[in-house]
């Protein structure tokens, strides 16, 4: 049941962010995001290491998102020109997407080939996905799916590894 949860809150909050951003309610999504990131948490019986993989997630997401953004890869109709950084909406989204990969995406750890050919794969129809409700825009399609697809091929087994480490960690070692 945990699992169901845990895939049915990442779906309602990955469209309350790209539904937010296609139409100007950024802050909505993000706070519909938020919420489900807070209870995640809070059903946790180890909330230190989920939260520990959600800040290394967000931070992985924040500096993959800019340089995508910056090598001109994708475009956000919400977003600033004068922003640096990506957009707020999307760095949310790492956090929720963080959430899964200890649940409902749990099964894919130590499966390393099947982990890069599904980010390989999902990664980019994601985006796609966003693409057809008015969030994002595929700069040049076919660079772009290339582009999404061997970042998250990377991308998805990292941060499954990085779950891997981070929950075999004590994290009260050096604590008296």
């Amino acid at each position: 049941m945990a699992l169901l949860v845990n895939f049915l809150g990442f779906q309602i909050g990955w469209f309350a962010c790209v539904l937010g951003a296609a139409y100007q309610k950024e802050l909505l999504g993000i706070t519909i995001a938020l919420v489900i990131v807070v209870l995640h948490l809070y059903l946790q019986v180890d909330r230190r290491k989920e939260l520990w993989l959600i800040l290394a997630a967000v931070l992985i997401g924040l500096i993959w998102e800019t340089l995508v953004l910056k090598l001109d890869i994708l475009d956000y109709p919400s977003h600033s020109d004068t922003s640096f950084w990506a957009p707020h909406w999307l760095i949310m989204m790492w956090a929720l997407f963080a959430t899964t990969i200890n649940l409902s995406m749990g099964w894919l750890k130590g499966h390393w080939i099947l982990a890069t050919f599904m980010g390989a794969v999902f990664g980019p129809l994601a985006f796609v996905a966003g693409e057809k409700l008015n969030a994002v825009v595929l700069l040049d399609q076919t660079l772009s799916i290339i582009a999404l697809s061997i970042g998250w091929g990377l991308l998805l087994p990292l941060l499954l590894w990085l779950a891997g480490r981070i929950n075999d960690m004590d994290l009260w070692e050096n604590v008296r």
